[in-house]
């Protein structure tokens, strides 16, 4: 195919700080080193490969809690080492940021595990020291055993929890975005005038699960509010998404699936006074590639020789948060009704569509589906067909690391930068700057920039300023 002008997508690398991630069992392969991830080395030299490739992103998936049961406990989890043990990434940021120079770099983070005050520091810390290329996940929390990690007696309820959402970002963008003006930090030394006490505010936030005085101890970072992913696709994460995400993570079956997907939350979006084009959308593929196609299939082939499907079926039963390690695999799966992952339920019932999905079928497409398997030029067709389908962007998962990323960075990204599928060179500033291309900061359009400025009477800094009061 003669190369053309085409808008390139994004590519994000989609890891976690852990050995078994999305693709069970091939962490024994002998080429594979993801049970090095305890070594730092080990992130290091990879954001090293994705930055030669020119990846975007690398993007850390996280969990704070086990799965639910399968087969009444969870040994399967600690025998297939699938996300336990599992790390923080958010400490490996800095790290990172030092050893590249545009990688950005987007980790999960649970409104469960940490006050929003002492995040939103940590987050404009990481924005300050890798100058702008922090983005933060938004995840609710779907596992039991997370919730009572942190002391609740059991899950909350999944609409309440993205309502908890809601206020803790809104506590968030009162830190980041209204408590220091731009101008605050002066670093005088002529008149010895550090920063500059009246641009300072408290923010005063009273609400259902949080009370914060302020102000918010870190001065303006270069985006001031980290990039915002968010991989909801429930009706509760979809409107949550449209008012919030500047980047989505889908796992859409197909790219008719993640057409309408991205049309529904898009128009969601405008209802909020948001433009189409303030969102991305990246979804997650894993790539096989060969010289040949031949090549391609034997490699995956291979792959699927090492693959637990026993550990993919405990994944997507612990992640719906049903025990299907007593059924037999020929079960239907009939009606899922679940306080656990939603969008998990709609996306089996999209994997077969002339009958009854089995519990069989689970288990071999959470391994095989969505795979692209091809010669570098059969995988940018295929890419180009998704890209037409509304997807801005691909969240490349791992069969093993780094063999997943070296083998697409060395054969297929050559190819997609012939056809204008992947950026040759990367834009100067952060990482909003680097996707938008329209500055640093949130556009006005943001519900986040409502506080800008909003607390700069000095008579607001004595007065609360209640969840949405703004708004």
């Amino acid at each position: 195919m003669p190369e053309s002008p085409q808008q390139p997508l994004h590519f994000a690398a989609f890891v976690m700080n852990t050995t078994g991630h999305i693709v069970q069992g091939t962490w024994r392969r002998p080429t594979a080193r993801q049970t090095d991830f305890n070594d730092l080395d080990h992130w290091v030299n990879l954001a090293k490969t994705l930055e030669r490739g020119k990846f975007d992103a690398i993007f850390f998936a996280d969990v704070v809690g086990l799965y639910a049961p399968y087969r009444g406990d969870e040994r399967k989890y600690f025998e297939a080492g699938l996300q336990v043990p599992s790390n923080d990434p958010s400490v490996l940021a800095s790290a990172i940021a030092y050893a590249t120079e545009h990688l950005g770099i987007a980790f999960t983070a649970s409104i469960l595990q940490e006050h929003p005050f002492n995040f939103a520091r940590r987050i404009s810390t990481l924005d300050h020291a890798t100058k702008g290329r922090i983005a933060w996940n938004i995840v609710t929390n779907y596992l039991p055993n997370a919730s009572r990690n942190f002391g609740h007696e059991g899950l909350t309820a999944h609409d309440e929890r993205y309502r908890w959402a809601d206020e803790y970002v809104d506590v968030t963008y009162k830190l980041w975005e209204g408590s220091w003006e731009e101008d605050a930090l002066v670093q005088d030394a002529a008149s010895g005038i550090h920063a500059d006490y009246d641009k300072v505010h408290r923010i005063n936030h009273v609400g259902q699960r949080y009370q914060v005085e302020g102000p918010h101890l870190v001065s303006p970072s270069p985006q001031r509010t980290p990039l915002l992913f968010q991989a909801g696709a429930s009706e509760a994460g979809r409107t949550f998404a449209a008012k919030n995400a500047e980047a989505i993570f889908v796992q859409a079956p197909n790219p008719a699936s993640a057409s309408r997907d991205t049309t529904d939350i898009r128009a969601r979006a405008v209802s909020y006074g948001r433009l189409r084009t303030d969102l991305k959308f990246f979804q997650g593929l894993l790539i096989v590639p060969g010289s040949t196609e031949e090549e391609a299939k034997r490699i995956s082939a291979e792959l699927d020789e090492w693959i637990d499907y026993d550990a993919q079926l405990s994944h997507m039963s612990g992640a719906v948060g049903i025990d299907f390690g007593h059924e037999d695999l020929d079960t239907p799966v009939g009606e899922i009704k679940t306080e656990g992952v939603q969008s998990i339920v709609g996306w089996i019932k999209d994997l077969v569509t002339d009958r009854p999905a089995t519990l069989r079928d689970v288990a071999h497409y959470t391994a095989t589906n969505n795979r692209i398997v091809g010669t570098p030029e059969q995988i940018a067709d295929a890419l180009e067909v998704w890209q037409a389908a509304g997807i801005d962007g691909i969240n490349l998962v791992n069969a093993e690391i780094p063999g997943t990323y070296d083998d697409f960075v060395d054969h297929v990204t050559p190819v997609l930068q012939a056809r204008g599928l992947q950026q040759r060179e990367y834009a100067e500033g952060t990482l909003r700057q680097k996707l938008f291309g329209n500055g640093d900061r949130l556009p006005e359009r943001h519900q986040a920039s409502h506080y800008r400025g909003a607390f700069g009477e000095p008579h607001l800094d004595r007065l609360d300023v209640r969840v949405g009061a703004t708004s």
